[in-house]
């Protein structure tokens, strides 16, 4: 499930053990360690101290089974659940989401959100990078931008992936330097481990440092050539590489089995629960952007859609997102960590013949917490059959305004790919602020 992309081919710019494993051991790794630690030497401290955990519902959630419910449509678009209310009067959600109910006042859900496709592939894409797929350029995944932006904190990657979104969560163009950190383990597991921060079990530190001089002795000729002391440069991110792999700190950070486990069991021993989880012990170390799901399109309930939301789409994420904005909250972490809750795209108004609902962008929820923004409220309104924006439409690009704009970033800056073609961060986008912030 987490090695392959959709073409059953791991993604360039995206790394783990098997580049561990080749020739010269710590020459692959360190290439992605060595130049995320670039990052840091060549950018000065950020005043800002903000991060975020994207948790990517991937498939495409039904708005009307989660945070737009309409009791009062037909019951062909109504569906079989009942609106429950939360903590703060006059919002109400989905029964089978009490948990969350109980902590709306620390979120807001914007209920007029919308997309241009109805495809899985391009909407992730969109929903990951804020740009429809091009053939002529690879746009950079928003973990991407603001490892660019921010840089590391406190030796750990500033981007870290817990998910199957290989095909949009890479550098684009920015290069392997803003690649992510890919665990490709499911942290529900009991024998969770990351390979990454640990040499390989048939390997010691000895062997590593006989690669290493081989590498030196094979790059030799070539640095004979270095006019602009690239070689250098490298063999400092390599040492920089080799200290990340031998600290305590970034071990502890993926250590999810030293969490207490009446914890663990509020988060759900699910791979979304935990990876909520361990997206929090991320966060809470240092890194700057994690992005989790659960498993490849799990939400694209075509067919048995209340069955399958009731009895284990809406628990486990009920349980995981609920305990992260609690816990988040209780570690004084939500003020400075942006929240983001969202699928590729909704789902239809009307149900299906086979109790489903089919691909629907042009209306769905996305929801929002921490880093400033006001819980407690809904933004914008879909019609009455949760089919159109009514209110406040807001599109993929205003969204990734709004992230950007609170993680300090700002969202019309303009990058330029190889062949110095512009590009805006937010794509024109607008950042939503009042009410939100």
């Amino acid at each position: 499930m987490r090695g392959r992309g959709y073409y059953g081919v791991t993604p360039p710019g995206i790394w783990g053990r098997r580049e561990f494993l080749r020739m010269g051991s710590l020459s692959a790794l360190g290439l992605g360690l060595g130049d995320y630690l670039r990052l840091g030497a060549s950018q000065a401290e950020r005043v800002l101290d903000r991060a975020c955990i994207m948790i990517v519902l991937d498939g495409g959630p039904p708005q009307h089974e989660t945070f737009d419910m309409k009791p009062e449509a037909p019951s062909d678009v109504a569906g079989l659940f009942k609106p429950i209310p939360t903590n703060v009067p006059g919002i109400q959600i989905c029964e089978h989401l009490p948990q969350i109910a109980r902590q709306a006042d620390k979120f807001a859900i914007l209920r007029s959100v919308y997309g241009d496709t109805a495809i899985h592939f391009t909407g992730v894409y969109y929903l990951m990078t804020g740009f429809m797929p091009l053939q002529s350029v690879d746009f950079p995944s928003r973990g991407a931008v603001v490892a660019n932006e921010l840089g590391p904190r406190n030796g750990l990657p500033p981007y870290v992936l817990n998910a199957t979104l290989d095909h949009a969560a890479g550098p684009g163009f920015l290069g392997s330097a803003y690649s992510p950190f890919w665990v490709r383990s499911d942290p529900s597991s009991p024998d969770f481990r990351i390979d990454d921060v640990e040499i390989p079990l048939d390997m010691d530190w000895s062997e590593i440092s006989d690669r290493r001089w081989l590498v030196k002795r094979l790059d030799a000729r070539f640095k004979e050539r270095d006019t602009k002391g690239l070689f250098a440069d490298r063999e400092r991110f390599f040492q920089e590489a080799e200290s990340i792999i031998r600290s305590p700190a970034v071990k502890y950070a993926f250590d999810i089995a030293s969490e207490p486990e009446p914890l663990r069991n509020r988060y759900g021993r699910t791979p979304i629960g935990q990876g909520c989880l361990l997206a929090r012990r991320l966060v809470e170390g240092g890194v700057r952007f994690v992005t989790i799901n659960a498993a490849r399109a799990i939400w694209d309930t075509h067919s048995d859609n209340f069955n399958r939301c009731e009895m284990v789409l809406l628990p486990e994420f009920d349980a995981a997102f609920a305990t992260l904005i609690d816990d988040l909250h209780q570690r004084g972490l939500l003020e400075s960590t942006l929240v983001v809750v969202s699928g590729e795209f909704g789902r239809t108004p009307k149900v299906n013949p086979n109790a489903g609902r089919d691909h629907w962008p042009q209306v769905f929820s996305v929801v929002l917490a921490g880093a400033g923004i006001q819980g407690g409220q809904v933004y914008g309104s879909s019609d009455a059959v949760g089919g159109e924006p009514k209110d406040n439409p807001v599109s993929m690009e205003d969204l990734t305004a709004t992230i950007y704009d609170r993680l300090g970033i700002d969202p019309d800056k303009e990058y330029h790919t190889p062949t110095n073609r512009p590009v805006r961060l937010a794509n024109r986008g607008k950042p939503i602020r009042a009410p939100l912030v």
